[in-house]
């Protein structure tokens, strides 16, 4: 019986820990579609979005050539 309940435990815990993490979807002015691993940062000073992609590689795009950013569960 406790090894049911640790692994409920377990299970519940996965399950809200993945809904606290955003993913994001932004939509380029040439038609790519980026899915983000978490928010993307903005710095206004550079014009400059930081964001880490699938693969878990921090990546930069202007904003400029953002057409539309969404956040995805």
């Amino acid at each position: 019986m406790k090894k049911v309940l640790y692994f409920l435990s377990a299970a519940l815990l996965s399950a809200v820990l993945a809904g606290c993490a955003s993913n994001y979807a932004m939509s380029t002015n040439d038609g790519r579609m980026i899915v983000t691993d978490g928010k993307p940062q903005i710095d206004d000073k550079t014009g400059m979005i930081r964001y880490t992609d699938a693969n878990g590689n921090e990546q930069l795009i202007n904003k400029n050539d953002i057409k539309q950013m969404l956040k995805v569960n």
